[in-house]
């Protein structure tokens, strides 16, 4: 117990640095108090920190990519990048866009990077990884003591951003341009997306060690070519 409450204690420190507002978990921002929260450990906390930084780090994401796609907005007929942005987080909730089929989480992602498929690929492949981090969190925001999260989930949806931040610099269509632009090289490189998939994968790996360990299982770790890897589905219920 000492062990884990130090181990939370010390995530929680590393986290302290995300941001001046807006970096309490949500369930504290009502400015009372709430009994609820009595049965709220050290790690519950930490895990409602990574999750609402991950979707921060989402939302960026799609921010970043429409803005370096515009032909992407312009598919669905929309006036500029802040409306399409705004379409996709105001409509949130089970991820399910009728212009995608309904698809979500390894089908999403794999349609953004169809070379065949015709719709706004920024939307499939937000949908596809907000909707796969939302299921690997059992589509909870809030976290108590007795809810035990999968690891396996959070590992393999790291291993699927991996998968996604390959696709995203490689995959180019019969001409050979870039399905979906991200990174820039040049004499002033911008590495940002690479730096979003990176605290992406790292929060995601952190949290999935520290459950295994507090629940004492193995995490079943795939060894695949990031190249050719499939994405993983991470709905359903725990391995």
């Amino acid at each position: 117990m000492m062990r884990r409450r130090l181990l939370a204690a010390g995530l929680t420190v590393a986290l302290a640095g995300c941001g001046a507002t807006g970096t309490r978990p949500r369930s504290t921002t009502s400015g009372g108090f709430r009994p609820e929260n009595l049965a709220k450990a050290d790690l519950d906390w930490v895990i409602e920190v990574h999750h609402r930084e991950l979707f921060a780090g989402l939302r960026r994401l799609s921010e970043k990519l429409y803005r370096r796609n515009p032909r992407e907005w312009r598919k669905a007929g929309l006036a500029s990048a802040e409306w399409a942005i705004a379409r996709l987080w105001q409509e949130r909730g089970d991820w399910r866009f009728e212009e995608l089929g309904g698809r979500t989480d390894a089908a999403a992602l794999a349609a953004a990077f169809d070379e065949g498929y015709t719709g706004d690929r920024v939307l499939a492949l937000v949908v596809g990884l907000a909707s796969m981090v939302q299921n690997a969190f059992e589509n909870k925001t809030e976290f108590f003591a007795a809810d035990d999260l999968d690891p396996q989930k959070l590992y393999d949806s790291a291993r699927n951003v991996e998968i996604l931040a390959w696709r995203l610099a490689n995959r180019r269509d019969g001409r050979g341009a870039p399905l979906l632009l991200s990174n820039e090289t040049g004499p002033v490189p911008n590495l940002s997306f690479e730096r979003e998939f990176g605290r992406m994968i790292g929060s995601l790996d952190l949290l999935a060690v520290v459950l295994a360990a507090k629940q004492q299982r193995v995490i079943n770790k795939v060894i695949q070519n990031v190249g050719t890897a499939l994405f993983l589905p991470v709905s359903g219920m725990p391995r």
